[in-house]
This record gives structure tokens, C-alpha cells and sequence, in this order.
């Protein structure tokens, strides 16, 4: 059939009119412009204001709170503001996305009208906007991912940071064992627990790329029920017209399933706590085996290991158990919800279409919209599994903290500055039961001086040092003594950090600090010459080394760092007399004004020191001061 020229100008009137029921696409990028900064700025005051509630109102706010607030902080330089910075960029691009796909959801309706219309000219006039707003969604996409991560990587270092510091000042690491409730696996809480809280922080608040984020969910709540409000038509009910209907019934529809669900997956939250718990301590007694291995080996304690680690870990399954079949149960009850949601708007618009009242691009609308509402309203019901696990971390995280508060606040003795003697005043120590050790005990050193300490095992020689080293609680009194690196302690193993063997002999100091010459005339000193060309050697040098060398290399770490003061708590005891009395001899050789002060019960200590301290029974004591002391009279030196 021959189209004549009036036909075609018909037709192309009739394309303008269907064009003209579509969106003005050529301005919707001004319109959309002015909607997202009106948006954004109700959800950052919403935002704030939740935020703000939560942290006055519920306790797992006041956890939050407690564990960002420092980060979020404000402070002058640029830098100090980029927390919240980032968050403001999260927060636009959240609302950004939200608007592209309710202009997505009209776009897919005029595309789908134009279709049933047999519109072509207006078909791919819209699709060449959905071509627009596709490439708009894909960048705010990755640049949300981009911002996404800098935004976690950042404030994990911080908060790692942050919690490290926590859990080192005042010896709040060692300190916590004797707190009341004293928590389990610091380290594990540091590690996992940090990079857990910080990525299910931002995933819960804002979302990613593949889920909805609480602040998503709400202005998507707000933006698509605006648009279904718009689709829905009335619905009789018992005789009754309800109008706008389909926007009434998905909020009772997600109200009722989402109440279900939270009963169904409320175990969850003490469940994931439990878990956690019962993993790091199965954890730990791997690594108890793996550092004891050789003592284990000795006694053939396989079978009682296996037993240890089968018991802990039959703990972990049976709790794991219980979380699958909880999940099960509410993940099986989501997914009917979601289910059943999928025929909610075909059912209710089903009617308008057969009566030519909607059209399809008006029930595929329908349809993407009811979704976009009914997901964003089931945002916490879906995601309450996520949350479970969230709650278990942040009473974790907050818990290290509440511990190391307490451990801080513990008693302990009066450490004062003294580089230039060692005096000890009144100073009392307890056993944790309260019993008696040391009552009283008072003391001066001077320097070149030489203090040993003896006593029946269980005295108190080693808690004396404890509590010196205001490592001890249950002790009272006042200590002056040279403090930070004037003060070096050397247990009867010495800790090896990990790292090359320099760093070893430098601990606490840098490894770099120390000349390679000097390394290794001291490493021959200690009669370690074996191992001067290992000094950068990066290993495990408390396997590689026996408990012989281990103390030679504490002597080595001694005449490297010069210190005022040395605490000595049976440094010897693997060594033979007469290597022990070359290493005595050689500290007052090279330190002649360092002050010892040694524990030990070989008789062959009591010519190494010029004062002896006995401990007795019931807090008693006895103090003995030999002559002025001088190497050539103890050591019998020329």
C-alpha cells in the first residue's frame, strides 16, 4: 500500500503525541539535578538524627558511637575532616543512584509503551536516554565502589591503630588478665573483629554496589512509593473502594512478614557472639600446640591434645549447628516472603489492564517500583542476619575496650622518675586471694650496686619484679627507679620478637640504631660468635636458638642498650656456673655504674652482689648489705 503525503503526516503527528505522554527527557537532567540536592541535604539532617538517636536511646547506638566517634571527629586540618567528607560523597552518591533508577523505572515504562503502541520514533528516542542513564549508573557505580573502599581501608587503619594503642598503654595487655571478667582473644577481636565492624558498618549504613544500605532503602522507600503512589489504582475490599491500595498493602505485607522474621532470627545475635568465642578459643589451642611443640613431643601428649582440640571444636560445630538451622528457617521464611511479593502488583493491576484502564509499560512499572518499595522496606528483615553478627562484633570490640579501661584502673605502686638510684618505699604484695608476701619492704641501690634476691619458691621473688615493673596489682608502696629505656628487664627467657636476629639484640630499641661492628663484638662477647654472620637473618630465632643462647643474647641486648638499671629474674639458669660468672663479669666490665638486681637460688649468684634480700614466710623479710662492692673483690680481678 502506497503511503500518500497527508498519511505520513498523520502518522508523524501521531508519533509527536505519543512522545509528547513521555517524560521530558531533554530537561529531566536540571529537574533531577534540583531533586538530588534536596534529597541529599534531608539525608544527611535524617542521617545525623538517627544517628544521634541511636547512640542516646539504644545500647548497641551507644557501642557505636563509642568505637566512630573519635574517628568522625572534626578537627582543623583537611585531613581531620575527611571522614565525614567521604561520608557526605557516600551519602550523594547513594541519593544519586536512587534517582537514576527511578528515572530507569519510567524510561523502562515509555520504552515498554512504546512498544504496545507500535511507536518506533519514540521507542528510540527513549532508549537513547536509558543509554544516558545507564552510563550515568555504571560510573556512580564504580566511583561508589572506589569512594566505597578508601572509605573502609581508611578508617580500619585508624581504628586499628586506635585499638592497638588502646590495648597497649599502661600495660592494659598484660594488666587485663586480672580484671574481673577478662576478655577472650584480644588478638583475634583486633584482627577479625576490626575489619568485620568497619565493612559491615559501611554495608548496613550506605550499601554496595550489589545491596542496599539502610540509607539507600529509606530514600528509595520515599522515592518509589512517591511513583507506585502515582500507579496505584482502587481496589474494592468487602464492598469498600480503597484507594491508591497497592501502596497500603505492601507496607502491611512487608510490617507483618518482617515481625515474623524478627522472632524467627533473634537467637542469631547471641548465637554469632558465641560462635566467635568458641572459634578464637579453638584457634588459640592450635597455636598453644604449634608454640609448644617440642614440650609436647617429650611427654608424647598427642592423645591428650587431640582430646583438647576435639573438645573445643565438637563446641564450635554444635553452636554452628545452631546458627545453620536458625538461618535456614529464616532465610526459607525471606525467601517465600519474596516470593509472594513477585505477584502482588501483577494480581492487583491485573484488573485495570483487562479493563484498558493501564497500559503495560504501566504494570512493568508497577512491577519494578512494587520491588524497589517492597525490598527497601524489608531492608532490615532481609539483612537482620547480617545484623546478628554485626551486634556479636560490637560487644566484642567494646568489650577490649571496657577491659583495658578496667585494667588501667587497677591499683598499683607509685612509679617515679630516679635516674640515679633505685629506692623502694613501704612496698606491700599481695597474692590475688589477698594473701601476704612482702610487708613493708624498703630499700635503697645506688649505682654499681648489686641486689639479689632469694626465698623458698612461691615467695614472691618474681611478683617483687612484677610489681616494680608496675606490672602487678595487687601491690602497694612507692618505687623511684630510671624508667623507659634506662630500665631494661630480662626474664628467664627472653623475648624474641619476630624479625632478624639485629632486631632481636635491639629490642625494645630500632634495630637500626645499633652499628654492625658493635653487633658483633658484643655477640662475640656473649660467646655467641657462631651467629655474627646471621645478625640479618629474618626468622624464628626463639625456635632456632636453645634456652642457653636465648640468655646469652639477653646479656647481649644488656651491653647494647646501657641501661641504669637491670632486673634479672633467673636470667642464668640455663647457662653453666662458670658461663654465668664470665656474663656477670663482663656486665661490670662494661656497665660499671649499672645497678643489678637479680633473682636466682644457685649459691654461686651470692659473690656476684653486694646486698642479698631474703624472702620469708608471712610478708617477712630480711635485707643483708655486703662491703662496698669492687670487682676485684667479687670477681677476684687484677
Amino acid at each position: 500500500m502506497k503511503l500518500t503525503h497527508a498519511d505520513g503526516k498523520g502518522s508523524q503527528v501521531r508519533c509527536l503525541e505519543n512522545r509528547l505522554t513521555t517524560r521530558n527527557w531533554q530537561h529531566e537532567w536540571l529537574t533531577s539535578l534540583v531533586w538530588t540536592g534536596k534529597a541529599f541535604a534531608i539525608t544527611v539532617a535524617a542521617f545525623v538524627a538517627v544517628v544521634w538517636l541511636l547512640a542516646r536511646y539504644t545500647h548497641w547506638g551507644r557501642q557505636f558511637w563509642r568505637l566512630t566517634y573519635p574517628y568522625f571527629r572534626p578537627r582543623r586540618s583537611w585531613i581531620g575532616w575527611r571522614p565525614l567528607l567521604t561520608l557526605a560523597l557516600m551519602l550523594w552518591l547513594t541519593v544519586l543512584t536512587v534517582r537514576v533508577e527511578v528515572q530507569s523505572s519510567y524510561a523502562v515504562k515509555d520504552l515498554v509503551t512504546a512498544l504496545e503502541k507500535l511507536d518506533s520514533a519514540g521507542f528510540w528516542y527513549t532508549l537513547a536516554f536509558f543509554g544516558v542513564l545507564a552510563t550515568v549508573s555504571v560510573v556512580s557505580m564504580m566511583l561508589s565502589l572506589l569512594v566505597g573502599e578508601m572509605f573502609t581501608i581508611h578508617w580500619r587503619t585508624w581504628l586499628n591503630d586506635h585499638m592497638v594503642a588502646d590495648w597497649l598503654e599502661e600495660h592494659a595487655y598484660h594488666r587485663s588478665r586480672f580484671v574481673t571478667a577478662p576478655v577472650d582473644n584480644p588478638d583475634q577481636r583486633i584482627q577479625e573483629d576490626i575489619t568485620s565492624f568497619v565493612t559491615d558498618s559501611r554495608l548496613l549504613a550506605i550499601g554496595a554496589a550489589d545491596s542496599q544500605g539502610a540509607v539507600q532503602a529509606a530514600v528509595s522507600l520515599v522515592a518509589f512509593t512517591a511513583v507506585l503512589w502515582e500507579l496505584s489504582g482502587p481496589l474494592p475490599v468487602f464492598g469498600h473502594e480503597v484507594p491508591r491500595a497497592m501502596v497500603f498493602l505492601v507496607y502491611l505485607f512487608v510490617l507483618v512478614v518482617s515481625v515474623l522474621a524478627f522472632r524467627i532470627g533473634r537467637p542469631l545475635i547471641r548465637l554469632n557472639f558465641l560462635g566467635e568465642g568458641l572459634s578464637a578459643s579453638f584457634r588459640y589451642a592450635l597455636v598453644r600446640l604449634r608454640d609448644n611443640s617440642e614440650n609436647i613431643a617429650f611427654y608424647r601428649g598427642e592423645e591428650a591434645e587431640r582430646t583438647t582440640l576435639a573438645t573445643r571444636f565438637a563446641a564450635v560445630i554444635k553452636n554452628k549447628w545452631a546458627i545453620v538451622f536458625r538461618s535456614v528457617k529464616l532465610q526459607g521464611f525471606n525467601k517465600a516472603a519474596s516470593q509472594l511479593a513477585v505477584l502482588f502488583p501483577l494480581v492487583i493491576q491485573a484488573p485495570r489492564v483487562f479493563a484498558g484502564a493501564a497500559t503495560l509499560g504501566d504494570v512493568t512499572q508497577t512491577t519494578q517500583v512494587f520491588g524497589q518499595v517492597q525490598n527497601s522496606l524489608s531492608f532490615f528483615r532481609t539483612s537482620y542476619e547480617t545484623f546478628a553478627g554485626y551486634r556479636a562484633r560490637l560487644d566484642r570490640l567494646t568489650g577490649l575496650l571496657e577491659a583495658n579501661q578496667a585494667a588501667r584502673e587497677l591499683p598499683s605502686v607509685t612509679v617515679a622518675d630516679f635516674p640515679d638510684a633505685l629506692e623502694i618505699e613501704d612496698l606491700t604484695v599481695r597474692r590475688p586471694d589477698g594473701l601476704l608476701l612482702i610487708d613493708g619492704l624498703t630499700l635503697r641501690l645506688a649505682p654499681s650496686q648489686a641486689l639479689l634476691i632469694k626465698g623458698a619458691s612461691g615467695s614472691g621473688k618474681t611478683t617483687l619484679l612484677r610489681s616494680l615493673a608496675n606490672l602487678w596489682p595487687y601491690a602497694q608502696g612507692t618505687v623511684r627507679r630510671p624508667t623507659d629505656s634506662h630500665t631494661l628487664f630480662l626474664s628467664q627467657r627472653p623475648y624474641l620478637p619476630l624479625g632478624t636476629l639485629r632486631a632481636a639484640l635491639a629490642y625494645p630499641q630500632t634495630p637500626h640504631r645499633i652499628d654492625d661492628e658493635r653487633v658483633r663484638e658484643v655477640v662475640r662477647s656473649v660467646h655467641l660468635g657462631h651467629l655474627e654472620d646471621r645478625i640479618d637473618d629474618e626468622t624464628d630465632w626463639s625456635r632456632i636458638l636453645s634456652p642457653g643462647e636465648q640468655q646469652r643474647l639477653g646479656f647481649a641486648r644488656i651491653l647494647l642498650s646501657r641501661p641504669n638499671l637491670v632486673f634479672l629474674d633467673e636470667a642464668t639458669s640455663a647457662l653453666d656456673e662458670g658461663l654465668q660468672y664470665a656474663l656477670y663479669t663482663l656486665l661490670r666490665e662494661e656497665l660499671p655504674e649499672c645497678m643489678l638486681l637479680s633473682v636466682g637460688h644457685r649459691s654461686t649468684l651470692d659473690a656476684l652482689h653486694t646486698h642479698h634480700l631474703e624472702l620469708l614466710d608471712a610478708g617477712r623479710w630480711g635485707l643483708e648489705s655486703r662491703p662496698t662492692y669492687s670487682p676485684e673483690r667479687t670477681f677476684g680481678l687484677t
